[in-house]
């Protein structure tokens, strides 16, 4: 069987994906001769990003435009007095009505670990439901003159199987959609 594009798993893996997962994967795909990793080089997340926004703009979604504060996209965190906002963080895409989350790395998300940041960060903002993770399937880059591939999909999709298998750090989301581009 040939290898789909993108690779993606939903957690928890006992429910069944629901469909707004399923459209933002066709989203994703649509977009693979800009966006996959495999094939296209020096890819970051805010060309992806570009990429998929006018798909996911006509799914619902807010996405980040650019780097400017107007450009951004700040979600509530804590508030303090008279219910003023105190802290916000920012992701990349949110779709308001069903309260998803997105986030999307590339090179950082492979050896920064960014994966935990991701899911710490969102899971913080108010309202969150779901969260959405993209990283890339294989992030190519040298080290000491020598190239080094590091499998970045496979190893994010570890850490939530371990996270949702253990069963000591239980995630806020009713369900996060992983996917490799």
């Amino acid at each position: 069987m040939a290898e789909s594009y993108p690779s993606w798993k939903y957690y928890p893996t006992r429910d069944r994906p629901p469909a707004w997962a399923r459209a933002f994967v066709d989203v994703v795909r649509t977009n693979r001769d800009e966006t996959d990793s495999a094939v296209v080089s020096n890819l970051n997340s805010d060309r992806v990003l570009a990429h998929l926004r006018p798909g996911l703009e006509k799914l619902g979604y807010r996405v980040e435009t650019g780097k400017k504060k107007d450009e951004r996209i700040g979600l509530p965190v804590l508030f303090g007095e008279a219910g003023k906002e105190l802290v916000r963080y920012e992701v990349d895409a949110v779709h308001d009505e069903l309260k998803v989350l997105v986030e999307i790395e590339a090179g950082r998300g492979a050896r920064g670990n960014a994966v935990y940041r991701d899911l710490v960060r969102a899971s913080l903002i108010v309202d969150a439901r779901f969260l959405v993770l993209g990283v890339m399937s294989e992030y190519r880059h040298k080290s000491g003159g020598k190239p080094i591939a590091v499998k970045s999909y496979r190893d994010a999709r570890d850490q939530l199987d371990a996270i949702y298998a253990s069963q000591r750090l239980r995630l806020p989301f009713e369900g996060v959609l992983l996917f490799g581009y």
